[in-house]
């Protein structure tokens, strides 16, 4: 495994527990580490998929202004508990066109990053704070990882999101589901989805990919904080039916599914305790 998609997959794996945590007293930070796997398409419409084992790091960081958590990394706004200023991130696994049939012939996919910025609305929350109704909104900018890395447009992918802890009654164990679409810049469909005509082939016809719709994805996730370990896992499914780009030779598929399972050991943990929020 090249250091390109070791990087990309990691950033992938950092975000198998950021999408599933819980309020009582806690240490004001922890950390492990830990390993998992992690399966999805070469792609969002591919019918090929890859199986990658991957480490699982764990941190969690409980300020009172900024926080690191299964929520990502984030500061409070306007100093209210409405709204939220949060870092977003993303990944996507480097692409070899000879082992693609849909791509065969064309340029590799390089591994990307997609970082940015998301906008937090804390629209409801129960009055233990053990459920949580939210409206996510973060804008990423994908960047590829190469020699010379390009900016491949961004990606704007909103959400509402439902956390429920201790889900069933059971103590620990976390529950989160998610849904929304997904609105993407022209420059960033070209990039997966567009075929140059001196990539055309007979079977895989020119298509030069635009702006707008790139389908809607759900998300579901389970986890629960042991003593001494965490465990997580997650499904994301992605719905491609509508998209601007659905009619691409590339798109061989109008869904992908994509998951994951971890376990991370504690390694360390603040001797301050705080109230979570």
């Amino acid at each position: 495994m090249n250091v390109r998609m070791a990087l990309a997959i990691a950033g992938v794996a950092a975000g198998l527990w950021s999408v599933c945590a819980a309020a009582e007293e806690k240490p004001l930070w922890e950390f492990g580490l830990g390993v998992g796997g992690l399966t999805f398409p070469d792609y969002r419409g591919s019918d090929e998929r890859r199986f990658y084992p991957v480490p699982v790091p764990y941190f969690v960081y409980r300020g009172d202004l900024f926080k690191a958590d299964r929520d990502g990394i984030r500061g409070r706004l306007f100093d209210s508990d409405k709204i939220e200023l949060t870092l977003s991130a993303s990944a996507t696994i480097p692409v070899n066109s000879d082992d693609n049939a849909a791509r065969r012939g064309m340029p590799d996919l390089q591994p990307t990053v997609e970082l940015g910025p998301s906008l937090e609305f804390h629209l409801w929350r129960s009055a233990d704070r053990r459920v949580k109704f939210d409206l996510l909104m973060p804008l990423r900018i994908p960047v590829t990882l190469e020699s010379s890395p390009q900016l491949i447009g961004w990606v704007f992918a909103p959400r509402l999101n439902l956390d429920i802890e201790d889900i069933g009654g059971h103590d620990g164990w976390n529950f989160g589901i998610g849904a929304g679409p997904i609105v993407a810049d022209g420059k960033y469909h070209d990039y997966f989805y567009s075929v140059a005509p001196a990539f055309a082939t007979a079977d895989r016809p020119a298509y030069d990919a635009t702006s707008g719709y790139s389908g809607t994805h759900f998300l579901t996730s389970l986890s629960k904080r042991f003593p001494k370990y965490w465990v997580g896992a997650y499904l994301r499914y992605d719905a491609l039916g509508g998209a601007t780009y659905s009619d691409s030779p590339l798109v061989r598929q109008q869904h992908s599914l994509a998951g994951g399972f971890g376990i991370a050991w504690m390694i360390g943990e603040s001797k301050k305790m705080v109230e979570e929020n």
